[in-house]
């Protein structure tokens, strides 16, 4: 088949930030592109995720903060918390990104299909409609999907997914999971009053972030009345005769909650697109198997984003969908640093990282020097919150090289965004110490640790 005898140049299947920037940029470099989406254009991230969750936690954030302010000096009589108001205007603004994201596919030519698509020969992409079209390149974009528990009445939970579309706020909410998830859904119910048990099924909490830094959530979270159930797994889950849910698990009691979320991790979305079938290699968990430039054991499929399970994180996708584009229709061949990428717990308060934890460093190098820097937030002392933040910066004692930082404290996210790029372009801590302090801010502690 010549190229000119193909209908696309391009066609993506998933309308998520991957497959979004993807598809934009191949079609700006001259493609002709199309999209295929099943759901909403936007994604995980956009639609039912960072970006409403974010929202939520600007709204929680606010309990605390209407706490605190008569000590400085504010009173405010008879505030209630409507979340049916926070909901809906929380889904009114992911309307508009999904109205902005459609847009601008469209403003760049990409055809865009609103239905699900899969494989079904090497070329071949047949849509639900029971259109057949053809393609010389392949991208597959389609995220990853909650994980549920296969315990008798999982039906009964609900995932991150619904977490945006309740009803009503619930009174009690079992929360399964350990991950960034499961911690920032706790934070988030337990500001808006209500009250919120996690069970893990191992008794660490944010595997993958600093032990010193997620010690420290798991003493707030539980100062702030979040209760912690370790070592527990699912035995059943049962609806009771007053519409309750009562829980039985592993190592502890029978709990009765009025909602139950699954935030045990994600799995890539790779089911039933006919992907084995044209010859494409997955993982044991169903991730799409690709090299370093995205592309597939097929020299015309590629994938990126959360169904290759490198990093399940929204700018990671971005850029690689730009350098998958920039590589196949850009004549610029571009791979992915899959190195040193900072990230966010958006907790209460919030966690941020980048680069080695101690632990991995320690493992890794061998000689590591450790600054550390634990204080009360200006801002906590005066509101009389008992709540402290932690920084901590892990050097390579051979060289001064700053090779991790880690912190949990408000706005740490934030912080973290400059510090980064400090850590990526492997700066040393005699740079962070010639760098002058901006007092008062909790930001000064990183050039100021001893």
């Amino acid at each position: 088949m010549s190229d000119t005898d193909y209908d696309y140049d391009l066609f993506t299947i998933g309308g998520g930030s991957g497959g979004v920037r993807a598809s934009r940029v191949a079609a700006a470099h001259g493609a002709k592109v199309a999209l295929a989406e099943e759901y909403r254009i936007g994604g995980t991230c956009v639609i039912r995720g960072c970006v409403p969750k974010k929202m939520l936690v600007y709204g929680a954030h606010f309990a605390e903060d209407l706490e605190d302010c008569e000590k400085f000096g504010w009173s405010i009589e008879g505030k209630s918390f409507d979340w049916v108001k926070l909901r809906d205007a929380v889904l009114a603004d992911v309307d508009r990104l999904n109205g902005l994201y459609t847009e601008t596919l469209e403003n760049h030519d990409v055809e865009l299909f609103h239905e699900k698509a899969r494989l079904t020969g090497e070329h071949e992409i047949t849509l639900a409609s029971g259109k057949v079209v053809t393609a010389k390149h392949i991208l597959i974009a389609t995220g990853a999907t909650p994980r549920i528990p296969d315990c008798p009445g999982h039906e009964l939970g609900i995932t991150s997914n619904e977490a945006f579309h309740l009803d009503e706020m619930p009174r009690r909410v079992l929360i399964a999971g350990g991950g960034y998830i499961a911690n920032e859904f706790a934070g988030i119910f337990n500001e808006f009053g209500s009250k919120v048990t996690i069970i893990n099924r191992t008794d660490v909490i944010l595997r993958g972030y600093d032990e010193a830094v997620r010690d420290r959530l798991l003493q707030i979270s539980m100062m702030k009345g979040i209760d912690f159930r370790f070592n527990a797994e699912f035995r059943g889950i049962e609806k009771t005769d007053d519409g309750a849910l009562c829980v039985s698990m592993t190592n502890h009691d029978d709990l009765e909650v009025d909602c139950v979320l699954f935030a045990t991790g994600r799995v890539p979305h790779t089911k039933d697109l006919g992907l084995q079938e044209i010859g494409v290699e997955l993982g044991d968990h169903g991730e799409v198997l690709v090299d370093r430039f995205s592309k597939t054991n097929l020299d015309h499929v590629y994938a990126v984003g959360d169904c290759t399970d490198r990093i399940q994180l929204t700018p990671v996708a971005i850029r690689e969908g730009q350098a998958f584009a920039d590589t196949v229709f850009g004549d610029k061949p571009s791979a992915v640093d899959h190195d040193c990428v900072a990230s966010a717990v958006f907790s209460h308060p919030p966690i941020a990282a980048v680069g080695m934890t101690e632990g991995e460093a320690r493992n890794k190098l061998g000689g590591v020097k450790v600054y550390q820097s634990d204080f009360r937030p200006m801002k906590n002392v005066l509101a009389g919150r008992n709540e402290r933040s932690l920084f901590k910066m892990i050097c390579d004692a051979e060289d001064d090289r700053i090779v991790g930082i880690h912190m949990i404290a408000p706005e740490a996210p934030e912080m973290m965004q400059a510090a980064a790029i400090a850590v990526k372009a492997k700066l040393t801590k005699a740079d962070f110490d010639a760098t002058t302090a901006i007092h008062p801010t909790m930001a000064e502690e990183l050039v100021l640790m001893r």
